[in-house]
């Protein structure tokens, strides 16, 4: 997945693309990881959504940052997950971000030019 958004046609995973149980993550992984890279162009890193689910989660964002140096893999990020939080944790963010934060979602796949069907 690219992490160079500069171009304006390269977009963060959508906010509802699932891996395993939780949402979010992959978003997150590709603007820390643009972040890093000096590529984010004018996405937030880490935007108030993310800190949101990292708060939910109970994981710091030097935490996941340090994660994200630590795995380089989809897979492996997600298992760093799910070791450190509860199963619990990982379903309360993902239903404040599909209750609360809908719009934002909403708003984030017009923008990018995602498909609007897939509403969770």
């Amino acid at each position: 997945m690219p992490t160079d958004f500069r171009d304006g046609k390269n977009f963060p995973r959508r906010g509802r693309e699932a891996i395993g149980d939780a949402l979010w993550l992959l978003r997150m992984a590709d603007k820390g990881r643009a972040a890093a890279a000096g590529t984010i162009y004018d996405y937030i890193y880490p935007c108030p959504m993310d800190r949101g689910v990292l708060d939910r989660w109970g994981v710091t964002p030097e935490a996941f940052d340090a994660a994200l140096e630590r795995h380089s893999s989809d897979d492996a990020l997600y298992g760093w997950l799910t070791e450190r939080v509860p199963i619990e944790r990982i379903r309360s963010a993902n239903e404040w971000l599909l209750r609360e934060k809908i719009e934002n979602l909403d708003r984030q796949d017009a923008e990018e030019g995602a498909m609007s069907q897939d509403r969770r």
